[in-house]
């Protein structure tokens, strides 16, 4: 029996559940990174406190707490959720599918909307490259090389261009009427009582 297995234990935070899923993973060939994961759940549960747990594992304060909230939280059976490391970062390949996917129509694609948004292109780059970043990261990246996710409006060359089947006519000045009592009898036209 190792040292997290008690028999007829009854856990501070974990079902039985997921201190048996916890222990049998344990077993598992797991980096070491992952095994400290379980190990916190596992004392925790025992009712072993942090700092007892740091001087046993070796680890910081903040992973402790970290690890001994997921197991209060009642997730502990979601462990492997949480990757280990930096996110991966953004490199020339994902910058170049962007790219090419803004200047392209999401229905290429099999969607079925006419245009991309960020939260689109965010988890359809997600899906096919395996890097996810926010949906606002997306907007900024497509700042910097000059895109947008907006449609421009298209404006004509120059004010009588035909567009479309459709005439723009602008810069009217409005006419200037000459105040002549002859030309509009009927304003001039006072009502004598």
């Amino acid at each position: 029996m190792s040292e997290y297995q008690l028999q007829n234990h009854q856990g501070k935070y974990l079902t039985p559940f997921q201190r048996k899923l916890l222990e049998k993973s344990l077993q598992e060939n797991i980096s070491t990174s992952y095994r400290q994961r379980l190990e916190i759940m596992l004392l925790a549960d025992e009712g072993k406190s942090q700092t007892v747990i740091c001087r046993k594992l070796g680890c910081s304060p903040a992973t402790v707490r970290h690890w001994m909230h997921i197991a209060r939280a009642g997730i502990a059976h979601q462990w492997q959720d949480c990757p280990i490391g930096r996110p991966k970062t953004v490199n020339d390949q994902y910058m170049e599918r962007l790219r090419e996917l803004v200047n392209s129509s999401p229905r290429d694609y099999g969607y079925s909307f006419t245009r991309w948004t960020a939260n689109a292109l965010e988890k359809h780059l997600a899906k096919e490259l395996g890097i996810e970043i926010s949906d606002r990261h997306i907007k900024r990246l497509l700042k910097q090389m000059g895109l947008s996710t907006i449609p421009r409006k298209n404006q004509p060359q120059n004010n009588n261009q035909i567009n479309s089947g459709k005439i723009a006519i602008d810069n009217l000045e409005s006419a200037n009427i000459p105040e002549n009592p002859d030309l509009f009898p009927f304003i001039s036209t006072t009502l004598e009582a």
